[in-house]
């Protein structure tokens, strides 16, 4: 598995891109600003883009999703949760309040436990609900993409709609903090001393855990 990490958009989201090294083939994390260079990036490296993954539905993390997928044709998966929530009228017409350009429907809806790949690379969906109610981590090779629900030194908020502080917490608890130490976390924004961390890092130093 190749990562690249991209500070993307005025809010500074941590875009990923991650590929396989064998064939080529690459989905997107949060494309959420900055959209031309994401794809200027990706042809430099001559990869295949399939997908483009949210983590969740907030319009800063979903801004991108209509011109990647304009540009690229490129499939747009969200957990079936924040599908409902956030690509309905309501949620689009927030994101307009907001500023963002609203997200095109999902392509594909995953939900906790499911799987897709790209070439030889398998990522896995754990369902991490509290920040909003279809909030995923995406777990592989030891890496853990965990968008607004694990930063470094910082968890994500749970005063939007749809949060809940008691469901956030048992989602990380029970979800994240029991994975391998070594499991590198690559956040959803820049808001640590480090732009990565480890579980066990986060474990040892996090004020919030």
């Amino acid at each position: 598995m190749d990562i690249e990490q991209m500070k993307v958009g005025f809010m500074e989201v941590f875009c990923y891109i991650v590929s396989c090294p064998n064939t080529k083939e690459a989905l997107v994390i949060d494309p959420a600003g900055d959209e031309e260079a994401i794809v200027l990036r990706i042809k430099e490296r001559g990869l295949n883009l399939k997908y483009i993954v949210n983590t969740h539905g907030h319009p800063d993390h979903t801004c991108g999703n209509f011109k990647m997928k304009a540009l690229t044709g490129a499939k747009i998966v969200i957990h079936e949760l924040d599908e409902q929530m956030f690509n309905g009228a309501h949620g689009k017409e927030i994101a307009r309040q907001w500023g963002f350009t609203p997200s095109p429907p999902a392509d594909i809806r995953v939900k906790d436990g499911d799987s897709f790949t790209i070439g030889d690379v398998s990522l896995s969906v754990i369902h991490t609900p509290g920040h909003s109610p279809g909030g995923i981590c995406l777990l592989g090779e030891g890496n853990l993409f965990s968008g607004d629900t694990l930063f470094v030194g910082a968890i994500g908020r749970t005063d939007l709609p749809g949060a809940s502080t008691e469901q956030f917490m048992k989602s990380i608890r029970a979800r994240l903090l029991t994975l391998p130490g070594e499991t590198i976390v690559w956040p959803g924004h820049d808001y640590g001393i480090r732009p990565h961390s480890t579980i066990q890092d986060e474990i040892r130093t996090n004020p919030w855990l």
